[in-house]
C-alpha cells in the first residue's frame, strides 16, 4: 500500500498579492483533492505574520520539516511543499532557501532563479546577457542616486515606465508622459523595492507563453493574448469582476515564424536561467514585427482568469497529471 504524502500549500505572505495567492491556493487545492495518495495541508502566512490552516489555527512551520498545530499539539511530517506565494516571500526566493534549509522538495523555481527573475532588473542584466531582446531601458539603485541618467532616457523616449524592481501584478508600475511626474514616480517607487526600473513603453499585443517541464521534457506553449480595454494592465484590471479584459490561449493571427521565435526566447529563458518545472514567459510583438520579452514570472497566478493553467492544458495534459508526475518524481525515494 502506497503512503500517503503530506502535501505544504503554503500561500498569502502579507504582501500586496496576499489575496490573488489564496485565491491561486484554492485552485491547487481542489487538484490535489484528486489525488489519491497524496493529503494537502493548507497554511496561509497572514497579514499579522501568523501561520493558520483552514480553520483558522495558529500552526508553526518547522525546520525539520514539520507542521506543528498548536491548537490541536499535531505534528505532521511534510513530503514535498507547494509555495503559492504571488511576489515576496514567495516569488523573490525566501521561502525556497526555507524549504532547501529544511531538505524539503518542492514546486517551482530554486531561491536563486526566483530572485534572478522577481528583481525586475537582474532580469534585464540577464536578457542582455543571453541576446533575448527586451525594452530599452536604465535604473537606479538608490533613491538619492544622480537622476541626470533617467531625465535624459525621459527626454529620449518621452513615455516610459517607472516599475519598482521587486514587486508584480503590475504593483508599484507608473506610467510617466510628463517629465514634471517623473521625480514623484521615482519616490513611490522607492517605498516599495530597493531598485527602480525606467522603460521605454512599447505599443504591441501582450503576449503569454507558458513553459513547464513533464517527464523530462520541456514544453513551450503557442503564445496566448492579454486583450485589455485599457492602456495600462493595471492591478484592477487583473482582477476586478467589472474587468473588461479578454484571455486568449491562443493568439490569433501569429505567424508560425513568430509563434516559433517566441518560444524559442520562452525555452531560452527558462533554460539558461535554470528555472524549474514552470513559468510564465510574458512578451510585447510591435506593430512593426518586433519581440520583446516583457517579464518571467516563475510561480504565475492560478486564479479562475490565470493564463498559465489554461495554455498548459490547452497542450493535452492535464493539470493533475502535471502535479502529481512532479511530486512523485520528487517524493519517489521518500
Amino acid at each position: 500500500m502506497k503512503k500517503t504524502k503530506n502535501i505544504l500549500l503554503l500561500c498569502g505572505g502579507g504582501g500586496t498579492e496576499h489575496d490573488v495567492s489564496k485565491i491561486s491556493a484554492q485552485y491547487f487545492l481542489g487538484i490535489l483533492e484528486k489525488i489519491s495518495d497524496v493529503k494537502a495541508h493548507y497554511l496561509c502566512i497572514e497579514r499579522d505574520g501568523s501561520r493558520r490552516n483552514l480553520l483558522g489555527e495558529d500552526c508553526e512551520l518547522r525546520k525539520a520539516g514539520e507542521i506543528f498545530n498548536r491548537h490541536t499539539q499535531e505534528t505532521i511530517s511534510l513530503d514535498y511543499a507547494i509555495p503559492c506565494i504571488h511576489g515576496p516571500p514567495g516569488e523573490n526566493g525566501l521561502i525556497q532557501s526555507v524549504f532547501e534549509l529544511m531538505g524539503l522538495p518542492y514546486f517551482g523555481a530554486s531561491p536563486e532563479g526566483s530572485l534572478n527573475c522577481f528583481n525586475k532588473v537582474s532580469t534585464k542584466i540577464w536578457l542582455d546577457h543571453l541576446k533575448i531582446p527586451n525594452s530599452p531601458y536604465t535604473f537606479l539603485g538608490s533613491k538619492h542616486q544622480d537622476r541626470s541618467e533617467v531625465y535624459a532616457f525621459f527626454d529620449s523616449h518621452q513615455d516610459i515606465f517607472v516599475k519598482a524592481s521587486h514587486q508584480g501584478s503590475s504593483v508599484g508600475c507608473y506610467h510617466v508622459t510628463k517629465k514634471e511626474e517623473l521625480d514623484q514616480a521615482i519616490d513611490e517607487a522607492f517605498t516599495l523595492s530597493p531598485y527602480v526600473l525606467f522603460e521605454k513603453t512599447l505599443i504591441g499585443r501582450e503576449l503569454e507563453v507558458a513553459v513547464f517541464t513533464h517527464q523530462e521534457k520541456l514544453i513551450a506553449t503557442l503564445p496566448g493574448e492579454i486583450v485589455c480595454p485599457q492602456k495600462f494592465y493595471t492591478y484592477e484590471e487583473k482582477y476586478s469582476k467589472e474587468s473588461g479584459t479578454k484571455t486568449l490561449t491562443i493568439a490569433p493571427d501569429i505567424s508560425e515564424e513568430v509563434g516559433q521565435r517566441i518560444q524559442a526566447f520562452a525555452r531560452d529563458a527558462f533554460t539558461l536561467l535554470q528555472l524549474k518545472d514552470l513559468a510564465r514567459v510574458d512578451f510585447f510583438l510591435t506593430q512593426e514585427g518586433e519581440i520583446f520579452l516583457n517579464e518571467i514570472n516563475t510561480f504565475p497566478g492560478h486564479t479562475p482568469i490565470s493564463m498559465f493553467p489554461m495554455m498548459l492544458e490547452n497542450t493535452g495534459l492535464s493539470y493533475q497529471d502535471f502535479l502529481q508526475t512532479k511530486i512523485r518524481e520528487a517524493t519517489q525515494n521518500s
